[in-house]
């Protein structure tokens, strides 16, 4: 995902794919174990997703409890948008990314656009 680094992204990951809000040693414990990871590594990286506001937190005694603040689809969402102000060309931009569509993204977009329009 744009804006997150590899760790940031695995978190995210983890944390989408919990039903309920989880303690920095459950995100610890659910993580994918490619190298050992600290405590406080975790507890790190959650604290930078919550000031990027990926996540929101609420004090469970005295640790924290973190939750996701936006969907994947969200994120993914906020990801392109972000691409799309940095262009010059927008309109070439999204033309490229249209062409490039499958047949299943192109009716997503349609029926987004109709709905937009008040088609749907």
């Amino acid at each position: 995902m744009r804006g997150l680094g590899e760790l940031e992204a695995a978190v995210m990951n983890v944390m989408w794919s919990s039903e309920a809000p989880m303690s920095v040693r459950a995100v610890l414990d659910a993580l994918p174990r490619r190298k050992p990871l600290a405590y406080t590594t975790v507890m790190t990286v959650l604290n930078n997703l919550h000031r990027k506001e990926y996540v929101r937190r609420e004090k469970d005694g005295r640790a924290f409890l973190y939750e996701p603040s936006m969907s994947r689809s969200q994120a993914a969402a906020d990801a392109m948008r972000q691409i799309l102000n940095e262009t010059a060309d927008t309109e070439t931009a999204l033309l490229l990314l249209a062409r490039s569509a499958s047949e299943t993204e192109t009716q997503a977009l349609r029926r987004g656009l109709d709905r937009r329009r008040g088609r749907a």
